[in-house]
């Protein structure tokens, strides 16, 4: 087990330098020059000399990756073009913001898609189970920013019952909650989807197997078999996912931040975008990166301490 963490340990660190490594060329891969697209067509020359020098634009590409390399490990993600802050801080500022929003969501994923597949898959090829499955489909095939959209108008402009903008009064646990509601349902949505059909699948798969028709055949009670047998089997594969789908609605909060106009990572983002910042681009995709990476790597650790059968072929 050892030999499989530092194995899974040394390629998040390759990952991860590799990315870092793309991000300090990204203003090479952009189209034209940085320094014109920032200060504009009537910049002087001496003005684009300082900017290409603060940006170590006027280097070989081995320096600027060396040098942005070494000021990452130290935990210097540079400055803010326009307002001169250091990005460490103005990322700090933010960030919860979007954890707190992508495992808000990812919990009501959880608790309402988990039930979801295991009601399904109990009553096999019911109605339940039809109005189930086109209930998760609908599901999985809403985007984000749509249901964001839906929501917007439904309960903030019509009902009136929900905030519309922002994260409220940060002092304020219930004004955050509510604010929280739309934004954590609709990047939720097709998660619940996606995990009510991938829990139904492995349960059907699981009761089928060898040792459930023992149990049966043994005169286990129905529901001890499914809760104490079938389904810890079951979300194993689900567990699998987790990870990926942390990614995904850390992804996926780019868009419903922008639509409810919440403080966050995608947000800082899409107007470093805009404003052409890139200094604030390139920090603020290291982070999602780095965050998608270790919610990637903890789940593989999870998933292979629940499944003995990994366990079993890795010794």
């Amino acid at each position: 087990m050892r030999v499989y963490l530092l194995k899974h340990f040394f390629m998040t660190i390759v990952v991860l330098m590799v990315v870092i490594i793309i991000l300090a060329l990204l203003v090479h891969i952009v189209p034209g020059d940085p320094a014109r697209v920032f200060l504009g067509q009537r910049a002087t020359p001496d003005l684009i000399a300082r900017f290409r020098s603060s940006m170590d634009l006027d280097q070989p590409a081995y320096i600027q990756i060396a040098r942005f390399l070494w000021r990452t490990l130290h935990g210097d993600l540079g400055v803010d073009l326009w307002t001169g802050r250091s990005l460490t801080a103005t990322i700090g500022d933010v960030l919860p913001h979007t954890i707190i929003l992508a495992w808000t969501s990812l919990l009501l994923a959880v608790v309402v898609g988990i039930p979801l597949g295991v009601f399904s898959a109990s009553h096999p090829d019911s109605w339940a189970d039809r109005a189930t499955a086109i209930l998760s489909i609908s599901f999985i095939t809403i985007p984000n920013y749509v249901g964001g959209l839906i929501m917007l108008l439904v309960f903030a402009v019509q009902l009136k019952v929900l905030p519309a903008m922002g994260v409220g009064e940060t002092g304020n646990p219930i004004d955050y909650v509510r604010h929280l509601v739309m934004p954590s349902v609709a990047l939720a949505i097709p998660w619940v989807g996606y995990l009510a059909r991938l829990v139904r699948t492995s349960l059907l798969e699981v009761f089928n197997a060898d040792y459930i028709r023992s149990a049966r055949a043994a005169g286990l009670k129905e529901h001890l078999i499914l809760y104490k047998y079938a389904l810890k089997n079951a979300l194993i594969p689900t567990m699998a996912v987790l990870g990926i789908g942390i990614g995904n609605l850390m992804g996926g909060a780019v868009f419903v931040e922008v639509i409810f106009n919440r403080p966050g990572m995608g947000t800082l983002i899409f107007n470093a975008i805009q404003m052409r910042n890139y200094p604030l681009v390139r920090a603020g995709v290291l982070i999602v990166a780095l965050l998608f990476i270790l919610a990637n790597l903890l789940t593989d650790i999870v998933y292979t301490y629940l499944d003995p059968r990994i366990q079993m072929e890795r010794k």
